[in-house]
C-alpha cells in the first residue's frame, strides 16, 4: 500500500493511439453538474476531457466521493500498438480537505505535548491525525481499485470486439 494518495501505472495497447483516445473519446463526457442535461447515461463511464496527446478523466459517480482519484493518461504510439502512461491522484479539493485536518491535529498535538503538558489529549490527537491519514489513503486506493477496473475493461472489451 502506498503511503501517498498518488498512483502510477503503465499499460500496452494493441490499440493504435488513435484508437484508445477515440474509445475513450465515445464513453467520456464534459459534464457540468449544474446542468443536469450534460450528465449521460449508463454508457458514459468517464467525465473528464480527451486531448490529441492524452486525457483527464475521472470515473462516472451519481453521488458525492471524496476520494475519487483524477486519472491522468498520455498515450503514445508503437509500431505495434500504443503505449498509456497512466497516473491517479486526488483532486485539488481533497488534498487540501486531507491535509488541513491532518495539519490541525498535528498543532492539536504539539500544542498539548509541548505547551499544555496534557499527554492523554496530545496522544488521542495524534492517533486522531494517523487514523484520519490512514483512512483517507485507504479510501483512496479503495477508488483507484474500481476506477483501474473500469478503465482496464474499456480497453480489453475493445480488444474483444476486434477478434
Amino acid at each position: 500500500m502506498n503511503l501517498l494518495p498518488y498512483h502510477t501505472e503503465t499499460l500496452v495497447s494493441v490499440l493504435s493511439k488513435k484508437e484508445v483516445l477515440g474509445h475513450l473519446m465515445r464513453v467520456t463526457r464534459e459534464v457540468n453538474f449544474m446542468d443536469t442535461r450534460t450528465q449521460g447515461g449508463p454508457e458514459i463511464k468517464f467525465n473528464g476531457m480527451i486531448g490529441q496527446e492524452g486525457f483527464r478523466i475521472s470515473r462516472s459517480i451519481r453521488r458525492g466521493e471524496t476520494f475519487l482519484p483524477l486519472m491522468r493518461g498520455k498515450v503514445e504510439s508503437t509500431p505495434r500498438g500504443s503505449i498509456i502512461f497512466l497516473t491517479y491522484q486526488l483532486f485539488p479539493g481533497a488534498i487540501f480537505f486531507l491535509s488541513f485536518w491532518s495539519i490541525v491535529l498535528l498543532g492539536f498535538t504539539a500544542f498539548y505535548f509541548a505547551g499544555v503538558k496534557n499527554y492523554t489529549y496530545g496522544s488521542i490527537c495524534l492517533i486522531l491525525g494517523g487514523l484520519n491519514y490512514l483512512l483517507g489513503i485507504f479510501f483512496f486506493q479503495r477508488q483507484v481499485k474500481l476506477s483501474r477496473e473500469v478503465f482496464h475493461e474499456l480497453i480489453n472489451f475493445q480488444l474483444k470486439d476486434k477478434d
